[in-house]
């Protein structure tokens, strides 16, 4: 019944958005790929390069590369962007049986390897090898590695969904910070335009709920003494049941939603099947209200201000066991807490990224930050307190600059971007007025819109070099842990594969949207990471 009434909406769906689009035959409702805005200039990268919420997006590395095959297959034949106007933003409208195969076997493995993380550090000492090799010469059974784990607490799972409900609160005030804080860009902003034409506004107040929220850390561990700074890593694996918890419950209520009450329902897309819909999404942007928005709400709050207290725990668990928190400890602290800090300062310029103004919010969304980030992101800090690594003087000197060189590259190649997007090219870059490429393409209306593609500054040098930047950062964190065990090399493995794949996606429907100009800039910006490279 379910499937049959989906089948309708789906179809309901797709005639209003048809009708919407023939109505506003002068507004583009797909986002420019460069810019996710239609005004002003355009550039030719599509995400900002924010590793932290598009950790999630791993899970569509099986999926992302045979959709993309299957989308651009007709690409050459547009010379000069007209492809824009045959594309779909979003997700697809139907799922091909690789997709499905991918979205079940993503199902059910992402908890798993989630679980193998964390069960080899509490009981093998982080090592990824010693558990597999004693299940296969039988040493070990599974019913033994899972009776040892820590099983499920209702008090964790209070202490959880109080964190949780804590996090909406601070969600729901207004923000301050930028009355006070200057040249921050908080309060109320615009999002870009969704696929069916909407432009929603957001608040912008992360940057105050992470100071609220270390504020009260702070004042817990050195006056209030309400409980201990070691209570996440005490409870790290029933936090992971209580993570799962939240992760499916919201997956399933945002998938119920988009059937009987969606936000916006010209922006839901529906393929009839269930697996495809649940973890893709079918809402664009589900909201409770005028204001709480699943989507900013779960690429930011828990997960990521969560990060650095998370960490804070792992440096108070070191200072407990072994009297003394190691310089490596404090590295990963000040890198990580660094970028953490950069992602709310630039909240705001977040809503037009890819994760925001592109992905559907599903369970590869709502599963991913609540689990897989929090999990798999701080996997160095969980390994300095089985491992308290003490660093040389100059191999964390030269850890601190690799980092901070990346950070410098990463934060300067998007604020070119931004700076560019936001003066339609009338500023300087390196001190220059900057150089760009005049494109066209045609947009799903009809409509030819025209863009610059930047040339200048550090886009002049590679095509995604704030990629490479986010890269030099990711291997820093790693390197933190020395070179005794592969488990903290997994983010800067994950990371390499997930950037490199998406700057090829990306490149592949910039090259359908402009055509020849792509061509031209490609001649120009030959290399995507490392110059001379690749």
């Amino acid at each position: 019944m379910l499937k049959s009434w989906s089948r309708r909406l789906d179809d309901q769906t797709k005639e209003l958005f048809l009708y919407l689009k023939l109505k506003n035959k002068s507004t583009d409702p797909t986002p420019a790929l460069g810019s996710p805005e239609i005004r002003g200039p355009s550039l030719p990268i599509s995400n900002s390069g924010l590793k932290l919420p598009a950790g999630s997006n791993m899970l569509l590395l099986l999926m992302a590369s045979h959709k993309d095959s299957q989308f651009f297959e007709g690409g050459k034949s547009h010379l000069n962007g007209n492809g824009a106007s045959h594309g779909e933003w979003g997700r697809a409208w139907k799922a091909d049986w690789f997709s499905l195969i991918s979205v079940i076997f993503l199902l059910l493995c992402s908890p798993i390897i989630v679980y193998y993380f964390i069960m080899s550090c509490d009981q093998y000492h982080c090592s990824l090898s010693e558990p597999a090799i004693q299940l296969l010469m039988g040493k070990v059974r599974l019913l033994d590695i899972w009776d040892k784990t820590p099983y499920f607490s209702w008090k964790v799972l209070i202490l959880y969904f109080s964190w949780v409900m804590f996090q909406a609160f601070l969600f729901m005030i207004p923000d301050f910070c930028h009355k006070f804080i200057p040249g921050f860009r908080g309060g109320v902003q615009e999002g870009a335009i969704s696929p069916a034409g909407f432009v929603l506004k957001y608040e912008i107040n992360g940057l105050q709920a992470w100071l609220i929220t270390h504020a009260l850390w702070f004042a817990n561990v050195y006056y209030f003494h309400w409980f201990s700074p070691t209570i996440i890593f005490d409870n790290w694996i029933p936090l992971l049941w209580c993570a799962n918890i939240m992760g499916y419950l919201t997956s399933i209520f945002v998938w119920l939603k988009a059937h009987f009450f969606p936000s916006n329902a010209k922006d839901c897309k529906f393929t009839g099947n269930f697996f495809y819909d649940f973890m893709m999404g079918i809402e664009f942007n589900p909201r409770l209200g005028k204001w709480f928005d699943f989507k900013l709400f779960f690429n930011g709050r828990p997960g990521i201000v969560g990060w650095t207290l998370i960490n804070l725990s792992y440096a108070a668990k070191q200072q407990e066991l072994y009297g003394q928190v190691t310089n490596s400890m404090l590295l990963l602290n000040v890198l990580q807490g660094l970028y953490v800090l950069d992602f709310f300062w630039n909240e705001n310029w977040y809503l037009k990224t890819m994760d925001i103004a592109h992905d559907h919010f599903g369970w590869y969304l709502g599963w991913g930050d609540c689990v897989w980030l929090p999990y798999l992101y701080t996997l160095q800090g969980l390994y300095l307190v089985y491992h308290p690594v003490r660093l040389t003087t100059s191999y964390a000197v030269g850890i601190l600059l690799l980092g901070l060189v990346g950070y410098y590259i990463f934060r300067m190649t998007n604020h070119q971007k931004d700076l560019f997007r936001r003066t339609d090219g009338n500023c300087k870059i390196w001190g220059k007025k900057p150089k760009y490429i005049e494109c066209a393409y045609t947009s799903a209306s009809g409509t030819k819109h025209y863009s610059k593609l930047l040339i200048s500054g550090f886009w002049g040098i590679a095509r995604h070099f704030n990629y490479t930047g986010d890269l030099m950062g990711s291997l820093a964190y790693c390197l933190c842990c020395g070179f005794n065990h592969i488990l903290p090399y997994f983010y800067i493995t994950f990371m390499t594969i997930l950037l490199v794949h998406r700057c090829i996606r990306d490149e592949h429907r910039c090259s359908n949207k402009y055509g020849k100009d792509w061509k031209r800039y490609t001649d120009i910006v030959p290399y995507r990471l490392f110059p001379g490279i690749f």
